[in-house]
C-alpha cells in the first residue's frame, strides 16, 4: 500500500512540475508531447484530434496555434483559429483574439491587426469586457486577480506600437498633455521613427503641454529625448519618405476617426494617464 501511495503521489508531483493534465486522452497526450517530449511538431496532430474530438476544445486550439506559430507556421495558425473558433466556448474567445493579434503581427498583416485592436478597445470603452464593472477577474498561471480598464487598455496596446501610435495621437488632439506626448513619443521610438520622436519630445520639455512642470514626466522626457539622439547619432540621420509604418498609422488614424466614442474615453476617465505609467512599470 505504501509502494502504491507513493508512485501516486510520484505521478501527482509530475503532473504539477510539468503543468501536464491528468488523464489518456488527446489532449493530455498533446500537452506530454509538447512539454515533457519537447517534440512539438508531433504535438500538433495530437491537438487536431483533441479539437476534432471536442476533447479541451477551448485549451486545444489556443494551445496548437501556440505551437503552431513557434515552428513558423503563424499563417496555419490563424486559419486554425479562424475555421474552428465557433466551436470554443464564449469565454475562450478573448484569449482567441489576443492570440490572433500576436499571430497577425508576426505575419505583418497589419489591416486585420488594427481592425482586431479596434474591435477590443470599443469593446472594452462599451463596457462588455468589464460587464459595466470598473475592474475583471484575470487569471494567470491558475491564480486569479483582478485587472482595471486602465491596465486591460494599456495590456491591448503594449507592444502595438502603431495601434499604441494612433491612439495617442487621437489623444493629443482631444486633451494634450505632456504624459500623453511622451508615450506617443515612446510609440514612435520603438518604431524607429527617431526625429519625429525628438520632435515631440522637444514640444514636452520646453513646456508646449499641460503639466509640463511635472518632475516625473520631465525627467522621462529628458531621458527618453537622450535615447533619441543616441539613435540618431548611431544611424546617422532618417529616412524621409513615406515609409510602410507611416501609412499603417494613417490608417489606423482613419479606423479611429470612424470610432467617435473615443473621446468620451479621455473625456471621462484618467486611463491614458495611467498608460505610460503602468508600461514603466513593466518595463522595469
Amino acid at each position: 500500500m505504501e509502494g502504491s501511495g507513493a508512485r501516486k503521489e510520484k505521478q501527482e508531483l509530475f503532473h504539477v512540475i510539468h503543468k501536464v493534465p491528468f488523464g489518456d486522452s488527446p489532449y493530455v497526450r498533446a500537452k506530454h508531447l509538447q512539454l515533457v517530449a519537447k517534440d512539438l511538431e508531433a504535438s500538433i496532430p495530437w491537438f487536431w484530434k483533441a479539437i476534432n474530438n471536442g476533447d479541451r476544445i477551448d485549451s486545444a486550439l489556443k494551445d496548437m496555434a501556440l505551437v503552431m506559430k513557434q515552428k513558423n507556421r503563424a499563417e496555419d495558425a490563424i486559419e486554425a483559429i479562424k475555421s474552428f473558433r465557433h466551436l470554443c466556448s464564449k469565454h475562450a474567445q478573448e484569449s482567441l483574439d489576443n492570440v490572433l493579434i500576436d499571430l497577425y503581427k508576426k505575419c505583418g498583416r497589419v489591416e486585420e491587426q488594427i481592425a482586431l485592436l479596434k474591435k477590443k478597445l470599443k469593446l472594452i470603452y462599451s463596457g462588455e469586457v468589464f460587464n459595466g464593472k470598473s475592474t475583471k477577474t484575470a487569471r494567470s498561471h491558475g491564480r486569479k486577480f483582478q485587472v482595471s480598464i486602465a491596465q486591460e487598455i494599456s495590456r491591448v496596446l503594449q507592444g502595438n506600437y502603431k495601434a499604441s501610435e494612433a491612439v495617442y495621437l487621437k489623444a493629443q488632439m482631444i486633451d494634450s498633455d505632456s504624459n500623453k506626448a511622451c508615450n506617443l513619443g515612446l510609440c514612435l521610438i520603438k518604431q524607429g521613427r527617431f526625429g519625429e520622436a525628438r520632435h515631440v519630445l522637444h514640444d514636452v520639455l520646453s513646456g508646449r503641454f499641460r503639466a509640463s512642470r511635472d518632475g516625473k514626466v520631465m525627467q522621462r522626457a529628458a531621458e527618453l529625448l537622450q535615447e533619441t539622439e543616441t539613435a540618431l547619432l548611431h544611424i546617422g540621420g532618417q529616412k524621409t519618405s513615406k515609409s510602410l509604418e507611416e501609412e499603417a498609422i494613417e490608417r489606423i488614424s482613419l479606423l479611429l476617426n470612424e470610432w467617435a466614442p473615443l473621446e468620451s474615453i479621455f473625456d471621462r476617465s484618467p486611463v491614458f494617464e495611467d498608460i505610460g505609467r503602468l508600461r514603466d512599470e513593466v518595463a522595469s
